[in-house]
């Protein structure tokens, strides 16, 4: 089974057909949501834009390459152990990195690493969840490691490229979870499709997930370089 097979079922009918669209779905949902939330609340800050449009696109961005992970995972429900495992620990891992990366570089470390563990932790438990408690484990230990080491990361690069290292490590995390999605393609070959859903739980959960981080990044606690 090769990556060209992959690529054609993005257009077939089984969950990764629907992941381009899933990917599109949830930019589109998190850029909306944010642009809502600028023009009520957020707009009244000033130089918000300036301080945190960045990031905040990045982090919309994030957000539209985990979600589609999620939604294949869901589609089959159940994994064998070795890959949960590999699931619970590729989606807590990169959604704490990537999450207590920008709020790190928008609020500093303490509040980078909470909210980056609480993100990691929980995706990577309810995604890890499809193997047991080998995949909750992991889930757990990844979203732990993650948070702190993204916050830890955009902390360390404030003042050498941070800009420049936001959009590699981005670059870089995609490129893994493109590999979590041809992973869990070539396992389930053989695994009935478990869970046919629509679309309003990707856009549900990129309005939360998207209103959460800007509030935070807004009104959270921020470290005395950011003061």
């Amino acid at each position: 089974m090769t990556i060209k097979n992959f690529m054609k079922e993005l257009n077939g009918n089984r969950v990764e057909g629907e992941l381009i669209k899933t990917v599109l779905y949830s930019l589109i949902t998190s850029l909306l949501t944010f642009y809502i939330l600028y023009i009520i609340k957020f707009k009244q800050i000033p130089d918000f834009m300036i301080k945190y449009g960045f990031y905040i696109f990045l982090i919309a961005i994030s957000y539209s390459i985990i979600i589609p992970s999620i939604r294949q995972i869901r589609a089959y429900k159940e994994l064998p152990c070795m890959s949960g495992m590999m699931v619970g620990m590729t989606i807590g891992m990169i959604s704490g990195f990537l999450t207590g990366y920008y709020i790190g570089a928008t609020n500093g470390m303490f509040t980078g690493s909470i909210f980056g563990m609480i993100i990691g932790i929980t995706l990577g438990v309810i995604n890890g969840k499809c193997c047991g408690i080998m995949g909750i484990m992991e889930g757990i230990m990844a979203g732990f490691m993650g948070g702190i080491m993204g916050a830890m990361t955009s902390v360390m690069l404030l003042n050498d490229n941070i800009k420049i290292a936001s959009v590699i490590i981005l670059a870089v995390s995609a490129v893994i979870l493109f590999g979590l999605n041809f992973m869990i393609y070539k396992e389930a070959l053989q695994i009935e499709r478990k869970i046919k859903e629509s679309y309003i739980i990707t856009i549900v959960l990129n309005i939360i997930l998207i209103t959460l981080t800007t509030w935070v990044i807004a009104y959270g606690p921020r470290s005395v370089i950011f003061q």
